[in-house]
């Protein structure tokens, strides 16, 4: 079987989770913490990144951050994570639902004008795939009437907008290091903080709402209770893993884009029989090669062709069921578009296999057979 994923080790983790247990620091925001912060900081160009326990985390804090309450609306597709919504649900806020670029499968910013309200308090948009949003006309029409911009870059490290870094376009950012990324923890996240104004209570929030952090650097002589807050930090284990992923995070990208450009090769001429749709990446953005989906024709039946893979040993996959058809989407959330695109879009994409160390051999089968299947149930 050809697993849909497989997660990659560089060979320096265990080492550094040895090391962090001999210098007995296991808590959170020791020195492997710090190198990752410099690191994310120094690679993203954002004022200040924060590791957390997870992407989702981020987010929680990103509606923290922003003062998110009961019945402000916030902006989303609906084709993402439940944790794009599930973060601000949690503060009582209502997610506002926007149908997707048949392109990119991002958000479409030509819809997202007639979803704002009075009580629209932030924009998220999803960059998926790790390929960006259009964040030029997303940052004009928040700062047009006011509204914070989160990116949800769980997919997009290492990815870019016009040449800035994912995660570093709007007022907050948000990674993740779960094993299925391009860079891991198993689980883990970050937030990329872009305004010197929110920097310190973003310390407050991820240090249980205390000012910890400035009694370590010495700024105050104890430290207390002062806004809300959670834990949100991970462990000082789970940095160190992180840290081996990114001094090897050039040559773990250069893999994965090399997989990506091979997939998209060798299925052209599939795109131009009309058998499936390949990604779209658009000019303004350099993506990460996180994952490559393929859209089918409408001809085809995605469970029928996703069985005949897995018969033949391929493990592909579909992707998110669409936030606004499910139960906690129609409770929670409303629908502010049509959302054709997200529905049709939905029903037709399947993942293929992409990780570290995926053959040439390997991949040829997989197209041959994807193929095969297509043009036999043609």
């Amino acid at each position: 079987m050809i697993p849909f994923n497989k997660p990659y080790m560089t060979g320096k983790e265990l080492a550094y989770i040895a090391e962090s247990h001999a210098n007995c620091k296991l808590a959170g925001d020791g020195p492997f913490t710090d190198k990752c912060h410099l690191w994310l900081e120094e690679y993203t160009g954002c004022k200040s990144a924060l590791l957390t326990h997870s992407c989702t985390a981020a987010l929680e804090m990103s509606a923290l951050l922003l003062g998110i309450s009961s019945g402000d609306e916030v902006i989303m597709p609906s084709y993402t994570f439940v944790s794009t919504a599930n973060a601000f649900v949690i503060r009582g806020a209502i997610p506002v639902f926007v149908d997707i670029r048949p392109d990119t499968l991002n958000l479409n910013e030509k819809l997202l004008e007639s979803a704002i309200t009075a009580k629209t308090k932030a924009i998220v948009p999803v960059h998926y795939a790790g390929v960006s949003c259009n964040m030029d006309v997303i940052n004009d029409i928040a700062k047009k009437y006011g509204i914070a911009v989160v990116e949800d870059a769980a997919q997009g490290i290492s990815s870019t907008y016009k040449g800035q870094a994912l995660g570093t376009i709007g007022t907050l950012g948000a990674y993740s290091f779960h094993e299925t990324k391009n860079l891991i923890s198993g689980e883990g996240g970050a937030l990329l903080i872009n305004q010197d104004e929110l920097l310190l209570m973003a310390e407050m929030i991820r240090e249980k709402g205390t000012d910890r952090s400035r009694f370590f650097r010495g700024e105050v002589d104890k430290y207390t209770w002062r806004e809300k807050g959670s834990s949100f930090l991970p462990g000082e284990l789970t940095a160190a893993f992180l840290w081996a992923q990114l001094e090897n995070s050039k040559f773990i990208q250069d893999s994965r884009m090399e997989s990506w450009l091979k997939y998209h090769a060798l299925l052209r001429a599939a795109e131009i029989n009309k058998l499936i749709i390949r990604p779209t990446i658009p000019d303004y953005c350099q993506h990460n090669a996180h994952m490559y989906y393929v859209v089918l024709a409408e001809q085809f039946e995605r469970n029928y062709v996703l069985k005949a893979l897995f018969e033949r040993g391929i493990n592909a996959v579909f992707h998110y069921v669409p936030l606004h058809s499910s139960p906690a989407g129609k409770k929670f959330g409303r629908v502010a578009t049509d959302m054709s695109v997200t529905n049709s879009r939905s029903k037709q994409l399947i993942r293929l296999p992409l990780w570290v160390g995926l053959e040439d051999e390997q991949q040829n089968y997989i197209v041959k057979t994807l193929v095969n299947i297509l043009e036999e149930s043609k």
